[in-house]
């Protein structure tokens, strides 16, 4: 590290160990923060001929500046925002720490921006697009129920993919979700995402954790795997009424047994089961956010579907189909785990403009007959 480039770099590296270990940021949210202070490094070096200049000696001009400076480069007004929060939240750190007198970020107002409405599906295109996985391969199986997840309880994908299995209380229809923020809440599930579900922990997730001992002894490729142990035990505790009549034959499905809630083994491997990942990827491991994203991205072309679908896409169908059938602002705010009930009125203009299109089409006074319409 240059002499000089410790005066910014040192400050901003304690800033954000400061909000991974004691603000409790999550790690993408750190990595935002770290990626808007980078840039700002970078243009305080060019302004300064390489020299980094010390933290408390930037006042509100050179922040100006720098505001100016990424307009001119035709960045977005929500990325320029960004990174003005990113600058607040730091030197108020600084401040805290005692290296800055006052806050030269604060008094900088953000660009006004009109945010977007978000795209949504019709509730036909969203039943196309669930309908597309393979549900005759593990794979595909696995797809349907995380679609069906996504869309049955207005999740976000990081939050699907970080589901444990103590996170599924099934027999109240609940999911527990680690939101934004490290807040929790709990999601409903509906019955199509429930039988979803069940499919996948019969018939795909055990052959999913046994990929990497599979692909080394090349045996049993196609073979069907039966549930492990543990999630027997599971299915049988959420999905007593759900288990087909065939159970035992089919999946090896046995009560338990006294023995075996007494035995200290088998108590760990439920422990630790309890704790493991729901979704696997096909390797065996975690499913990354990133892979359903690819995924979807296939199913979205097979479906025909607008290129802009995304995971988040279905959160967003989730929460305008909940409004246009009826259901208040108040409780979709809670379902959906916003902070603030501004970030949720939203889906009331996605849903004013999908209710305007109907008008113009179906009213017979709609159009002006002066207009050669109507």
């Amino acid at each position: 590290m240059d002499a000089n480039e410790k005066y910014l770099r040192v400050p901003i590296e304690r800033y954000l160990r400061y909000l991974a270990v004691e603000r409790n940021f999550s790690p993408y949210t750190v990595k935002s923060y770290s990626e808007d202070l980078e840039a700002w490094l970078e243009y305080e070096k060019a302004c300064h001929d390489g020299v980094c200049p010390r933290p408390d000696r930037i006042g509100v001009p050179e922040l100006r500046g720098y505001v100016l400076a990424m307009s001119e480069a035709e960045y977005s007004k929500a990325t320029i925002a960004r990174r003005l929060a990113s600058l607040r939240g730091f030197y108020k750190f600084g401040e805290r720490e005692g290296w800055a007198i006052d806050n030269p970020a604060r008094v900088l107002r953000n660009p006004r921006a009109r945010r977007p409405l978000p795209f949504v599906l019709s509730t036909t295109d969203v039943e196309k697009l669930l309908d597309c996985p393979d549900v005759e391969t593990p794979l595909g199986i696995r797809d349907r129920a995380i679609l069906e997840i996504l869309y049955s309880g207005g999740l976000r994908v990081s939050e699907c993919v970080g589901l444990l299995f103590s996170d599924l209380l099934l027999d109240e229809e609940l999911l527990k979700i680690r939101g934004k923020g490290k807040r929790e809440r709990y999601a409903f599930i509906g019955s199509y995402a429930r039988e979803a579900l069940l499919k996948y922990l019969l018939e795909s997730r055990e052959y999913l954790r046994q990929a990497s001992a599979r692909s080394q002894s090349g045996r049993g490729r196609n073979r069907a795997v039966e549930p492990s142990r543990e999630t027997q035990r599971f299915i049988m505790t959420y999905f007593p009424n759900g288990l087909p009549s065939d159970a035992a034959d089919v999946y090896g499905f046995r009560p338990t047994s006294p023995e075996e809630l007494r035995d200290a083994g088998a108590t760990k491997r439920w422990e630790e089961f309890l704790g493991d990942r729901v979704f696997l990827n096909k390797n065996g491991g975690p499913l990354s956010t990133r892979s359903v994203g690819r995924k979807l991205d296939d199913y979205v072309r097979e479906a025909g579907l607008d290129s802009r679908v995304s995971p988040h896409t279905l959160r967003h169908c989730f929460a305008t189909h909940l409004l246009d059938a009826g259901a208040d602002i108040r409780s979709i705010q809670e379902l959906l785990g916003h902070k603030n009930i501004v970030t949720t009125q939203i889906y009331t203009h996605v849903s004013t403009a999908t209710l305007h299109a109907v008008y113009e089409k179906a009213h017979p006074r709609a159009h002006s007959a002066y207009g050669g319409q109507g």
